[in-house]
């Protein structure tokens, strides 16, 4: 399977990312990582560019997830917390970023998907659209302390408990109700309705949205605990590695709760 990229381009003050691995329903590697974090330097440092869009290659999937063969290579919590930490710092450079920022969101967000697309600050969805980390029917893992306080601050203890433990998808039409989608549109206006976003935002004050960007983005993560324990546990368990094992091999895990 191809390593992916992250593409990346500019136009009329527009930064445009595209997760470009639709195979693997643009599932991050490492490749495509280091590509994200490229993108957003060159969005924070161009003075041309006024707004950047997130989206994914096809109409099948924002991202789903990150690509489990990562994972195969762990072996004990210590390489859990280094993961965490080396995505924590992809994410916090994304959501860090001055300038507005869209995510289009067409098919499954799972996982990492769902964590860019919600650090980004508007998503413009299909009705096909997926929001979902499904880790606890499937690998097994655990999200960082900063990607848990992001979830409940779009979702509230309640959705967010559906997500991490009831592995629950939540749909375009429920991301909407709750304030986590700014409009759910038909695939061929999809990009009529970005470019009508974009459009709004390259009229605004830049320093009025980058000061009201950062304060909602302290807000969100102050007081965020340390939580390497949790993360440690999980990633050294057996049980994550009976997840990644029973994924790749397409079977259902059997959790042992150790």
């Amino acid at each position: 399977m191809s390593e992916g990229t992250t593409r990346y381009s500019v136009a009329d003050g527009i930064a445009t990312v595209t997760f470009d691995r639709p195979a693997a329903r643009n599932a991050m590697t490492w490749t495509m990582y280091e590509g994200l974090a490229q993108a957003c330097d060159a969005i924070a440092t161009d003075p041309e560019v006024k707004v950047a869009v997130f989206r994914g290659e096809g109409k099948d999937a924002f991202v789903a997830g990150t690509d489990i063969q990562q994972f195969t290579t762990f072996k004990d919590g210590e390489d859990g917390i280094v993961y965490e930490r080396r995505i924590d710092s992809v994410v916090d450079k994304l959501e860090g970023l001055a300038k507005p920022t869209i995510a289009v969101v067409e098919g499954w967000a799972t996982g990492a998907g769902i964590m860019i697309s919600g650090c980004c600050d508007f998503r413009i969805v299909t009705a096909n659209a997926r929001f979902g980390a499904p880790i606890s029917r499937t690998l097994g893992n655990c999200l960082s302390i900063g990607n848990a306080a992001r979830l409940l601050a779009h979702f509230g203890p309640a959705r967010t408990k559906r997500i991490l433990l009831l592995a629950d998808m939540i749909g375009a039409e429920e991301a909407l109700a709750c304030g986590f989608v700014e409009a759910v549109v038909a695939p061929e206006a999809v990009d009529a309705k970005v470019a009508e976003l974009c459009t709004k935002l390259k009229a605004h004050a830049p320093l009025t949205m980058r000061a009201a960007k950062e304060a909602i983005r302290r807000v969100t993560l102050a007081g965020v605990p340390e939580a390497d324990d949790l993360i440690r546990l999980i990633y050294g368990s057996a049980d994550f590695k009976e997840g990644v094992t029973s994924f790749l091999a397409k079977r259902k895990p059997a959790w042992r709760g150790r």
